[in-house]
């Protein structure tokens, strides 16, 4: 019994933490408008981006069929970031990354500004059912 007392308040801490970074994790600002993608998208987006629009489509990159994924990231805070854009075709087992910007001098998007990039699965034929994206600035 006083294992358990003391372990009571450790529990609830545990239960307010877990809460806390699960509306950290997923409180960007809104869904994106989705082009093409009939699929169930989790999203983990940080309150520090805005997705603009998020689309895919199946296409040929490098010569080769591939899955490309379009994404629209908008700064909405008041200092310059850069970002870090993952998806996860979860029912396919495949992942890709991209910083956003990829390049400057400083790699970063200005406040109120806008970036869309390409995100190509290279070699993947078909859409995914199960999407998991996540958005994070560089300095998380």
């Amino acid at each position: 019994m006083k294992k358990m007392k003391e372990a009571i308040p450790i529990l609830v801490l545990c239960l307010a933490l877990g809460v806390w970074l699960t509306g950290c994790a997923s409180s960007g600002k809104g869904k994106p408008e989705t082009v093409n993608c009939d699929a169930k998208i989790h999203w983990s987006v940080t309150e520090q981006a805005k997705l603009t629009n998020f689309g895919c489509v199946l296409d040929k990159h490098g010569g080769q069929d591939s899955l490309i994924f379009t994404v629209g990231l908008m700064n909405p805070t008041e200092k310059p970031l850069r970002y870090r854009v993952n998806i996860f075709l979860e029912d396919m087992d495949k992942a890709a990354g991209h910083y956003v910007p990829r390049k400057g001098k400083p790699p970063v998007i200005a406040p109120g500004k806008s970036a869309n990039i390409k995100i190509p699965f290279i070699g993947t034929k078909e859409r995914s059912k199960k999407i998991s994206v996540m958005v994070t600035t560089m300095d998380q």
